[in-house]
């Protein structure tokens, strides 16, 4: 992916030494942007189907209004997200991993804004391109049965610590981003931080799934459920949110953390 090689290059290369607080806006804000404009400007969610010989792709949120569109729920769903998950959750991360960010930054609520932007392409990647496509080769490569509900949780669990260990251990040779125990943090740490997905993952999935029932269809059936609107979208997303906040408060009230969260609505540090 495109963000990816450019993240790379910036830790390899260590061009991240000549950032300012803007230059981190700039490169994060310039990586997500395509991706929050996607609905408007390539709304498209390609599905290949067999028309005699030739491959057809069809693209149903072509065919849709802008507030209708899948990819423009997801979208909405995700940004809601990465913004509870900064606002709220990084301050667990302080409080109970002794994490810090130590880069010049713009910040709200003591967290860089560049890390809301960078959040964002970080979980696009996570929910629609692994975590969706794995659930739903689950979910439709087996008959229902309490076996195919143990895989199905089982893979939520795996993939919730494996992507959380994962971008835990690829950043870790970004230097402005430490804990105080970076042992802790990468076997801990993880599973904490993979709190959020066994919410997350589960939930995305499930999200407005029935949208493209029987758009492929000859016999164009109709969907099992209502397709959900932008308000439900923003709650939905919310009360994701909520879930996950309160088992991140359970893990801290049961290791006897206190939450410290301080700082200014908006300042710079260099």
């Amino acid at each position: 992916l495109f963000w990816i090689g450019i993240f790379g290059f910036i830790v390899v290369s260590q061009s991240y030494e000549y950032f300012t607080a803007w230059g981190y806006l700039g490169v994060c804000g310039g990586l997500a942007l395509p991706l929050i404009l996607q609905p408007i400007v390539y709304p498209q969610a390609s599905n290949p189907s067999k028309n005699g010989k030739a491959i057809v792709i069809v693209n149903p949120d072509a065919q849709r209004p802008f507030h209708q569109r899948y990819s423009t729920k997801a979208t909405l769903y995700l940004l809601t997200y990465s913004f509870i998950g900064n606002y709220w959750y990084t301050h667990y991360f302080y409080s109970v991993l002794k994490a810090k960010y130590t880069m010049p930054a713009h910040r709200l609520n003591d967290v860089p804004i560049a890390m809301f932007l960078a959040t964002h392409f970080y979980f696009c990647t996570y929910h629609v391109c692994v975590s969706n496509g794995i659930l739903r080769y689950v979910d439709r490569s087996y008959e229902k049965g309490w076996r195919k509900q143990l895989l199905f949780w089982f893979t939520v669990f795996f993939l919730s610590y494996f992507t959380a260990f994962m971008e835990t251990l690829t950043i870790s040779s970004f230097p402005y981003y430490s804990f105080e125990d970076r042992t802790m943090a990468y076997v801990w740490g993880s599973a904490f931080y993979g709190i959020y997905f066994i919410v997350s993952f589960p939930g995305f999935y499930y999200f407005d799934s029935y949208i493209d029932e029987g758009v492929l269809s000859k016999k164009k059936e109709q969907p099992c459920g209502r397709p959900v609107t932008l308000i439900e979208t923003l709650t939905i997303a919310c009360g994701h949110g909520m879930m996950i906040l309160t088992l991140l408060d359970f893990v801290r009230l049961y290791l006897g953390v206190p939450l410290v969260i301080d700082g200014a609505a908006f300042a710079t540090t260099t």
